[in-house]
This record gives C-alpha cells, sequence and structure tokens, in this order.
C-alpha cells in the first residue's frame, strides 16, 4: 500500500471536495417552504376582510422622490386616472390590502402568468410551463429578454425571493395568501428555469402567479417583517410598461399624485417596440367618490372606474365621457344556512327546491337594479370559459311549490301532533344595510309570502354583517361572492369548507363536493368544462342557493381617449390590459 498512497491521498482529497460541493449545491438548490396544510388557492380570496391593514409606513417621506405638483411637465401625451384614497407602499405582494395600491402597481411588476381577454392564464414572465402528470408539479421557463427598469436581468432567483416572502410567517400582506404559499415548495433549476411543488393538485395554481415579483438584488437581505418598512415601496422597482416617474404632493407632505412613465427597458422587449402613444400616466388621488366624479366633470382627469355598482350612476350621467361596461368578477347570491342546529329547516331539498320554483328572479333584479346588474343563472361568470351556455334556470311554477311547502307541513304536522305549537315556515334574510339590496331582499321576501311563508329581511352594518356570515348566525342570506378569472368556487360550495371555511351556510351535498375535487385537481382544460357543467347543472337541480345577480363594472374615460376596450375584468386593474393601444386625441 506504501506505494500507493499519493493515490490514496488524492481519493481521499477528491471526495471530500465532492462532499463540499454537493453540500453547498442542495443548500443553495433546497426548497423555500414545505407543504405544511391543504392550499389554499388565491382565487379564493373571501369577500370579507380577513387581513388587518398595515400600519402607516415609518420611512420618513423626505427620502423619496416627492415633488410639488406645480412641479409637472405637460410636454408628453399623459393619460390622468382618478383614485379614491391614499397610498403608502407601492409593493405587489402588499397592494391586495388596498385597491388605490393594486391599481398602480399593476403597471409597474408584472407576475409569471396574466389573464387574457378571454379569462385564461398565459405567460408573461414566464414563456411557458409544463405540469406533471400527478399534477403536483409545475415547472415555468422563464423569458431571457427581460430587465428589471434598473438594468438589471430578472432571473429565477428573483422569483425564488419573492415566493420566500409570500410563505414567510411574518408576510404581512392577505392571510390567505400567506397561508397558501406556505403549503408549495419553489425550487430554482436553473437561471431561468422554476418548479413548484404543491401539496395536492390544483388546476388553478397558474392564476396564483399573476401576482408581481419582486426583484431580488434591489431587496436582498430584506425579511418579510423588514419589508413593509422598506423604502423600496415609495420607490420601486419592477419590470412592467411603466416606472415610477414622480411622488407629488400640494403640501409636500401627503402624496396626492403618482405619475408613471414608459420604461425604457420595456421598450426593448418584442410587445414594448409598438404603441404606448400614452407615454405617461398620472393618477390623481381623491379623499372621496364624489370630488374624484366632480374632478371627471371638470375635465381635471380623463377617467374614472366605479369601486361598486352603485357608483355607476355618477358616471352614466355624465357628459364628455365614454362609458365602458363589463360584467364584475361577483355573484349575487341568496344562501341558506344547512345547519340550524334542531330545525335544520333548509337541509329538506323540498323546502330549496319550493322556495327557487316559488321566485320569479327576473323582475326583482331588472327592476330594483336596473342598470346597476344583470341576472345571474349560475355560480360561475357567464364570462368565464366554464360557463355553461346551455345551462336553463328554473322558471316559476307557483303550483308545484305550493305543492312542496304542503306536503313538508303536512309531514311536520304528523311529527308534532302532539305538540301544541304548529308548524310553520318563518325565517329572516341576512342583507347588508344597503338601500337597494334591502329592497331586493323585501321584494323576494313578498312573493314567498303568498305561500304562507313568514319572511323578515334583517338589513345590518358591514361589522355585524361580516360578523354573523363567519359564525353562521343567519337563516338566508343575501351576499356577494368574489370569483377570479379560474372558475374554481371549491371554497364557497365544498362541505368540507364549513365552519372554518368560506361556506359561509354549511352547504353539504356530498355529489357537489366531489365534482368539485375532480374539478379543481383536473389539469386537462377539456375535463374541467365537462365538470364544471355537471357542477352547474346539480346546483340548479338540487337547490344548493339562488344565484340573483352579476354587477356591472363600470369605466367612464374622457371622449378624447381612443381605442379602450375592456376585455374578461378578473380584477379591477386589468382595465389597462390594452393600455398600449390607447390614444389621446387633440382637444
Amino acid at each position: 500500500m506504501r506505494g500507493f498512497r499519493w493515490q490514496l491521498i488524492a481519493f481521499v482529497v477528491s471526495i471530500v471536495i465532492f462532499g463540499m460541493v454537493a453540500f453547498f449545491r442542495l443548500i443553495d438548490d433546497a426548497p423555500q417552504a414545505s407543504p405544511t396544510q391543504t392550499p389554499i388557492p388565491t382565487s379564493e380570496t373571501p369577500p370579507l376582510a380577513t387581513s388587518t391593514p398595515l400600519p402607516p409606513t415609518s420611512i420618513p417621506t423626505q427620502q423619496a422622490v416627492i415633488l410639488e405638483t406645480s412641479q409637472a411637465t405637460n410636454d408628453v401625451p399623459t393619460y390622468r386616472e382618478a383614485l379614491v384614497g391614499q397610498i403608502q407602499r407601492l409593493n405587489p405582494l402588499l397592494a391586495p390590502l388596498n385597491p388605490v395600491e393594486e391599481d398602480i402597481t399593476s403597471l409597474i411588476f408584472e407576475g409569471l402568468v396574466r389573464i387574457n381577454e378571454y379569462g385564461e392564464p398565459v405567460g408573461r414572465l414566464a414563456e411557458d410551463w409544463i405540469v406533471s402528470r400527478d399534477g403536483l408539479e409545475y415547472v415555468f421557463r422563464l423569458r431571457q429578454d427581460v430587465l428589471w427598469q434598473d438594468g438589471m436581468p430578472f432571473t429565477a432567483n428573483d422569483v425564488v425571493y419573492t415566493m420566500s416572502l409570500l410563505s414567510s410567517h411574518d408576510f404581512a400582506g392577505l392571510r390567505e395568501q400567506g397561508q397558501f404559499w406556505r403549503t408549495v415548495e419553489t425550487q430554482k433549476l436553473g437561471t431561468y428555469l422554476i418548479r413548484f411543488r404543491l401539496a395536492q393538485p390544483l388546476a388553478s395554481f397558474p392564476t396564483a402567479l399573476t401576482i408581481g415579483m419582486l426583484p431580488e438584488h434591489a431587496l436582498r437581505g430584506t425579511t418579510a417583517s423588514q419589508l413593509t418598512s422598506h423604502l423600496f415601496n415609495l420607490t420601486p422597482i419592477g419590470t412592467g410598461a411603466y416606472q415610477l416617474e414622480a411622488l407629488r404632493s400640494s403640501d409636500g407632505t401627503t402624496i396626492d399624485a403618482v405619475d408613471l412613465r414608459i420604461a425604457p427597458v420595456y421598450r426593448q422587449r418584442g410587445e414594448g417596440q409598438g404603441g404606448f402613444a400614452i407615454e405617461r400616466i398620472r393618477f390623481q388621488l381623491y379623499d372621496t367618490y364624489d370630488a374624484a366624479v366632480t374632478a371627471l366633470a371638470n375635465s381635471l382627469v380623463d377617467g374614472l372606474a366605479a369601486r361598486n355598482m352603485n357608483e355607476r350612476e355618477a358616471l352614466t350621467r355624465l357628459e364628455g365621457v365614454n362609458i365602458y361596461t363589463e360584467i364584475e368578477p361577483t355573484v349575487g347570491m341568496l344562501i341558506y344556512n344547512w345547519d340550524e342546529g334542531d330545525k335544520r329547516f333548509f337541509s329538506d331539498p323540498r323546502v330549496r327546491t319550493g322556495l327557487q320554483l316559488g321566485l320569479n328572479r327576473v323582475n326583482p333584479v331588472e327592476s330594483i337594479l336596473l342598470n346597476r346588474a344583470v341576472v345571474a343563472d349560475s355560480p360561475i361568470l357567464f364570462t368565464s370559459w366554464a360557463y355553461d351556455t346551455s345551462l336553463q334556470w328554473t322558471n316559476p311554477d307557483p303550483i308545484r311549490a305550493q305543492e312542496l311547502f304542503d306536503t313538508v307541513l303536512e309531514r311536520s304536522s304528523a311529527s308534532t301532533e302532539d305538540s301544541e305549537e304548529a308548524p310553520s315556515f318563518d325565517f329572516s334574510i341576512l342583507t347588508l344595510d344597503d338601500p337597494l339590496l334591502t329592497r331586493l331582499a323585501q321584494e323576494i321576501a313578498t312573493q314567498w309570502s303568498q305561500y304562507g311563508i313568514n319572511v323578515n329581511v334583517e338589513p345590518v352594518d358591514d361589522v355585524t354583517y361580516q360578523q354573523r356570515l363567519l359564525d353562521a348566525q343567519f337563516d338566508m342570506a343575501l351576499v356577494e361572492l368574489q370569483l377570479r378569472a379560474d372558475p374554481d368556487v371549491f371554497a364557497y360550495w365544498h362541505n368540507a369548507q364549513y365552519p372554518d371555511g368560506l361556506n359561509y351556510g354549511g352547504t353539504g351535498d356530498d355529489r357537489l363536493s366531489e365534482i368539485l375535487e375532480r374539478a379543481r385537481q383536473e389539469s386537462n382544460g377539456l375535463n374541467r368544462v365537462d365538470l364544471y357543467r355537471d357542477f352547474q347543472q346539480l346546483f340548479i337541480n338540487r337547490a344548493i342557493a339562488i344565484p340573483l345577480y352579476y354587477p356591472l363594472y363600470t369605466y367612464a374615460v374622457s371622449q378624447q381617449i381612443d381605442a379602450v376596450q375592456l376585455g374578461y375584468i378578473s380584477q379591477p386593474s386589468d382595465r389597462f390590459r390594452t393600455i398600449q393601444d390607447w390614444q389621446i386625441n387633440a382637444p
């Protein structure tokens, strides 16, 4: 062995070096999070506020570039839009807490995926992606021609860093987003290759990646808890078509306008080399909606979007503007409380079917919500690719409805013949204390009263309303359920989502739940269409709930702005989807 001692020493050293290299490579490629619970897709953001608003930023605003409004130059084509509210953080991870910030950041930052005009997820910062056969792994190939607005290249490091913030237990954004991303492993496979591993199959996963990416090089070392007070929030760097030009103030302290300018690095990309006649976008901030409407009426701004269907009327009365209308990603619905303790009134399918057949939904919706909403026939948006165009809601049938009620009453009488209390159909409809919604609920109650049913309407304030929904303290409730680009409505109707999910009334149909489980796991689009068709038909046949209306989304724009088009609206910022084509006409 003495003659081989140098060879043995070299061999041992090689083994040590190889082990060290492998160890550090494993550290570099280690997943950023481990699955700890069932995934909750971001498309299931509830209509209730479940995250505490962030406190005002502690950053001295003097550190950011805040200019006097009078310093603004008007030598470039500028589109001016009114927003109602204030900004604190132009950060895509925190922006969902503030609709104003979400609108602005949508133009500065980009996600791996975007939603096209048909409601489908397509690549944005990602070239494409593939899905494993078991539906648990998604591998995304990133674009190699994207630069951050400071000239640095966009790579997989930025994706890994962004996901590490989202999955941190200190993440201060939407609670549902944090919970979801803590169930997803993120792994860098190469400079432009990233892999996500899910805890269970989730066909809607690509839509979760519409969230804007953050630049790792600009925030290196910043933790999730430090992110909320970082100067980056007022000096953002994104990959989007527009970059921050200036924060403007009339008093030197409060930001009342945000100027974005077309990003030079975006012009270098293929999609940025044409169009974008609007070089600057100025977001003017107002404290009230009325003030914003007045500004539009006086041509101080060029555009304003209604935040809900009740704000639509003020815009439609204005002169000198074009009104663009789409369907808001929301459905107004009457839901039942299936779990009322000993009563269990609505768990009886005959009662639900009787109420469904005994209601003419069209008349009250079209008269009370005239020019504010359209009648809904499905729990899925009718602009969605999953909507069943052959769907037929049941026509009112008063005779059959009365027969069903009489049958239930007779059986109830037989079971309580020794009781002094006669059976009756008495219940209340919980609704927000909104004049239009209260009128709608009262009209519905009046229709049902002809069948000997005593129905009360309970309009309550927003805080009380939300708490009673969460606590299932209602008989029937008029709710507005938020829908997203993907038609996955698992959170609202699956029996496992009660009592700790968004299935507020405890809907408990096993067949319906089975279809929803299969639909959210099926990666084949055609198969998903078939499953959601079955879901919608079963929803009607088993009288699960009563869809009432889809609110109208309204965008008013000056007649001097041409080529504005609205496609599928999955969130309000989608109104800027075609801004590349917009034109400003001379006054």
